[in-house]
């Protein structure tokens, strides 16, 4: 296969375009955890802090007003986020107390702590709101506190109203007697905690530098325990919460970071030096089948069927990943068994459920015998799934919803894994989570056995207060989790159509001829491309097939590639006629063909949009040899549209006219307005409504045939009103 992801992100071969890049502070790149294999010069874990960066962040924010302390916190918070061994997706927080000024001028003692939603590798001050210290400390007297409660006091105790909510481990921060705190999910800690003798071999590695703190989930009780702890062990410089993750403390911001470095480096020492490397032995022969060939069904598989006649399948989008490591992993003859025992940290059951579905090898031969099986297989996990949330809903009295009950990991021995979620973001966040898993497990594997919390306990987290509380006011976008290609992308109509079905909620792929103008159109959109010619057959195939990998499938495609050819019909060669028959009609057939495959892979449904041409209704002199193959295309709408209906594909088109773009040229413009006898701005406003229709309008009445659910064999006219163009 020739495509190719066009941009490459995070320096891992295996991570496509679109997932967040991770630098650090610096702006050096972040390295990825490589527990499975032996350390390089460059993935040490080390200290980047650098004397002259901290003192130009010092001074950049310090011509905000912004105070030295926080100025750091928020320097060594970055340094720590954008290493994703040691903080991946939310996975950690830092704190720094001081003071200063409320709006009365008075000065106050503070702390900032790690706002919700921000990421610490990019943060910014905002990201750590202020919240007054002296009512947090209060609370430590109190017996109990809900989840609830202690999120509306520390909203209410915020000098900013308008900041975002304070850390979880807010209480926490505050309590523990130290001024610069760091908690990271480090993965080689977590290796050590995650053994069924944890404890005792933290005790053998850390000795008295770090306490232990037993599993407690996060909030009120857990801060009660950690301030316990550190209060016995004054000397401390840190503490390990088992299952959970690290804190590091310090008086100034470079030793609390720098002793998280160093801790952390003794951890991933221990597992070096202990780790049997079985699984580096293991046989990682790759399977015979292309990631691409599997994941429409995949996707398919994984989709929540809809409640009634028209309301769609809750989709997912995918994130592959493969690597040496992931295959080592899933070829283990132990798999069935150690990756269903549960998440390497808690708050990962979130993003990913308490555990993965494992699907059988595919071979090319058999996909279609290798569908069953995986279906087979998923439809086990809803049952265990809905069998888990009978057995603990009990405990909480009835009161939890259930969630979806789609797998969010799907294992593919010789293939790798499929990552789902509502959109390319969280399919990469949940990607990220879950090759962390396998390099965590993996070591704790080769070092004793990987043990996680209970299971009660990962539904307790599954099914906490405060995340049910978000996802109930959580609205997503008309075209969330939809997939939409569209070629001739990087054109004019391509781009407005990109960003309509963008506003709408969708991921977009950009298919085009590979260049210059692919590449400003990926860079303005901020979205994929992929060369692809619709006049040859191969090429629409990898076209597609760089969708597919990039995002698992496809539900939408706009088929709207082409250029005009004009002259009479009497005298046009016959090379221009089939020229302009191959791009203008054949090509959408070749589009619409290979769509349809994949959406029956899927089978969920999905839209068939088709630019066609005011010129396929109402033909204009001279335009014969692009209004003729229109024609054809018109008819290619409503014969989809009759051949697939019961797959649930529905076929619309689009009748634009006098749309500038790279078929109506300026230069056309300026020769069929003078032909005329018109100004270009009459000639552009002839009509009805007597203004120029824009690319923008072409783009939203795609996005209007794609929310149709109930039309299909649909042509809509976006003229601006032409009665000699209009349709039933």
């Amino acid at each position: 296969m020739r495509f190719e992801y066009r941009r490459r992100r995070r320096g891992r071969e295996s991570r496509p375009s679109g997932c967040p890049e991770r630098v650090d502070a610096s702006g050096a790149r972040a390295y990825p955890l490589r527990l499975g294999a032996a350390h390089t010069e460059r993935d040490v874990m080390k200290s980047r802090w650098d004397d002259k960066h901290a003192t130009e962040t010092i001074e950049r924010y310090g011509e905000r007003g912004i105070a030295e302390d926080l100025a750091l916190r928020v320097y060594t918070t970055r340094l720590l986020g954008s290493n994703p061994r040691l903080v991946l997706h939310g996975g950690g927080n830092t704190s720094v107390k001081s003071r200063t000024r409320d709006v009365t001028g008075e000065e106050v003692d503070v702390l900032y702590v790690k706002g919700s939603g921000w990421d610490m590798g990019t943060i910014e001050p905002a990201g750590l709101p202020a919240v007054q210290l002296g009512p947090l400390l209060g609370l430590a007297a109190l017996e109990s506190l809900s989840d609830e409660e202690m999120v509306n006091v520390q909203r209410r105790n915020l000098l900013d109203a308008t900041a975002p909510n304070p850390s979880v481990e807010t209480l926490l921060h505050a309590w523990v007697p130290h001024r610069f705190i760091d908690h990271t999910h480090a993965d080689a800690a977590l290796v050590l905690t995650d053994q069924p003798d944890g404890e005792a071999l933290c005790r053998d590695v850390f000795g008295d530098r770090l306490a232990i703190v037993p599993y407690i989930m996060p909030g009120f009780a857990l801060a009660k325990k950690a301030k316990e702890v550190a209060e016995a062990h004054p000397e401390a410089e840190g503490l390990v919460l088992l299952k959970h993750g690290v804190f590091t403390f310090g008086d100034t911001a470079r030793e609390a970071y720098e002793r998280m470095i160093e801790l952390v480096t003794l951890a991933e020492e221990r597992i070096e030096s202990d780790r049997s490397r079985a699984f580096a032995s293991i046989d990682t022969t790759a399977a015979d089948t292309a990631p691409h060939e599997i994941a429409p069904i995949i996707r398919g598989l994984l989709a929540n069927p809809g409640d009634g006649a028209f309301e769609e399948p809750q989709r997912f989008v995918l994130e592959h990943r493969t690597s040496p490591e992931i295959l080592a992993y899933l070829t283990h003859p132990e798999l069935a068994r150690y990756s269903q025992v549960g998440t390497v940290t808690p708050d990962h059951a979130i993003r990913t459920k308490p555990w993965p579905v494992v699907l059988p090898t595919p071979t090319r031969d058999d996909l279609g015998g290798w569908s069953a099986a995986s279906r087979s297989a998923v439809d086990s996990y809803r049952r265990a799934y809905e069998a888990y949330f009978a057995r603990h809903n009990p405990r909480h009295d009835g009161a939890k919803r259930m969630l979806d009950t789609s797998p969010r990991v799907a294992l593919v021995p010789g293939v790798g894994l499929f990552a789902s979620g509502r959109d390319a973001t969280g399919a990469c966040a949940a990607a990220d989570l879950a090759e962390t898993t396998i390099a965590v497990v993996s070591a704790a594997e080769e070092m004793s056995r990987f043990e996680s919390i209970s299971e009660a306990d990962l539904f307790d987290i599954e099914y906490w207060s405060l995340e049910q509380a978000k996802l109930a006011g959580a609205r997503e976008r008309p075209l969330a989790r939809h997939v939409v290609a569209i070629t001739g992308g990087a054109g004019a109509i391509g781009r407005a159509t990109a960003l309509a079905f963008r506003e709408a909620g969708a991921e977009i792929a950009l298919l085009d001829l590979g260049g210059g103008d692919l590449d400003r159109a990926e860079h303005e959109l901020e979205s994929v491309g992929f060369a692809c010619d619709v006049t040859s057959d191969e090429s629409v195939r990898e076209g597609f097939a760089g969708d597919v990998s990039r995002f698992g499938g496809l539900d939408i495609v706009v088929s709207n590639a082409g250029a005009a050819w004009q002259g009479a019909m009497a005298d046009v060669a016959d090379e221009t006629l089939r020229a302009s028959f191959e791009l203008n009609f054949f090509a959408h057939q070749r589009v619409a063909r290979e769509a349809v495959r994949i959406m029956r892979l899927q089978g969920t449904g999905g839209s068939l949009l088709f630019n066609v041409s005011k010129q396929s209704v109402s033909p204009g002199r001279d335009f014969g040899p692009y209004g003729l193959p229109k024609t054809a295309a018109l008819g290619l709408v409503r014969q989809y549209a009759i051949e697939h209906g019961r797959d649930d594909i529905r076929s619309n088109g689009i009748n634009a006219d006098r749309i500038r773009s790279g078929v109506l040229t300026e230069e056309m413009v300026t020769a069929r307005s003078a032909a005329r006898g018109v100004s270009e701005d009459d000639y552009m406003s002839g009509n009805l409504l007597g203004r120029e229709v824009l690319a923008s309008d072409v783009g939203q009445a795609f996005v209007a045939l794609a929310l149709a659910r109930a039309t299909t064999g649909a042509i809509l006219t976006v003229d601006g009103g032409n009665i000699a163009a209009a349709l039933r």
